[in-house]
């Protein structure tokens, strides 16, 4: 079953308009959803909108507006939101272009989709962009309005299609100054960090693979919807008790023999087989077969 598009318009670069469709990257089937029931009859909790002048409303009752004033509004329709947005609203517009590791990480919003061709017409000028950006090893920062809002992202190339992935805006991330009190500047030695290196260079992964991680809370949560439909009893898990360490150079010790102890237990991928490089015989020359004349020795002649 083809995926379905959530946003559907054009990437634009100066006067090159690339037709295209945007399809969430995330898996939401993976979720599970749970809902609020009545502690004692287990009847599902529904949510009314109520007036307390009028009692309850219908959707047709409802508009939006804005508090401007204590218990003071300004009515605005979403209608005349609508009116005020122009055709650019279809448009990813691409800003300029950066390196990949341009965009701190702690400015990525989570939100993230794929970009394809939309239609015959939009693969090439697709295509030639993409292996554009993907030679030049450059990501795009563009706007684009979703939601009735103009967000900033980052588009990479990444194999066949664009990832885009939604930005938080720099003024909405607070500024690390305000954290800078709650750690003051510690004097470390030589060999704490000596022990310290050894440590992530020993628990340092050779071959990282994203997808063996999984979402614990989904996978603890269906278990236990099972065990409840069977009518089984939920066991709290036991935590291994560890002793406690009080002293950081015994913990860094420690730490660092579990982690060797861990990679020597740990199996090595399997190394795919090479083929061996066939020598070419290089084509006879026309000088083959004959040797260079040996020098002979010459004595100086005394004077």
């Amino acid at each position: 079953m083809a995926p379905r598009s959530s946003w559907k318009g054009f990437l634009r670069l100066s006067l090159v308009s690339v037709p295209v469709k945007a399809y969430s990257a995330t898996n939401s089937g993976e979720e599970i959803r749970l809902n609020q029931l009545h502690k004692e009859c287990h009847s599902r909790v529904r949510y009314q909108k109520v007036c307390p002048e009028h009692g309850e409303l219908k959707s047709d009752d409802i508009t939006t507006g804005y508090e401007y004033a204590k218990d003071q509004y300004v009515l605005v329709d979403p209608e005349e939101v609508q009116k005020l947005r122009a055709q650019s609203d279809k448009t990813i517009g691409i800003d300029g272009f950066v390196p990949p590791d341009a965009i701190d990480p702690k400015y990525l919003g989570g939100r993230t989709y794929y970009l394809a061709p939309d239609g015959v017409a939009g693969k090439k000028p697709f295509a030639l962009l993409h292996r554009g950006m993907e030679d030049a090893g450059v990501a795009a920062v563009a706007t684009i309005v979703l939601g009735g809002r103009e967000q900033l992202v980052l588009i990479r190339p990444t194999e066949n299609v664009f990832t885009m992935s939604v930005l938080t805006y720099a003024r909405k991330v607070k500024p690390l100054d305000e954290f800078t009190p709650l750690q003051e500047p510690q004097e470390l030695t030589d060999d704490e960090l000596g022990l310290a290196r050894t440590l992530i260079s020993a628990s340092t992964k050779e071959e990282f693979d994203f997808s063996t991680y999984e979402d614990r809370y989904v996978a603890n949560l269906q278990q236990i919807i099972r065990a409840k439909v069977e009518g089984e009893e939920i066991v709290e898990a036991k935590d291994h008790e560890e002793p406690k360490i009080l002293n950081l150079m015994d913990a860094l010790k420690k730490s660092v023999a579990e982690a060797q102890a861990a990679r020597a237990t740990e199996t090595p991928a399997p190394k795919k087989k090479q083929k061996k490089a066939t020598k070419r015989k290089a084509a006879p020359s026309a000088k083959a077969g004959k040797k260079a004349p040996a020098r002979r020795a010459t004595k100086k002649k005394s004077g």
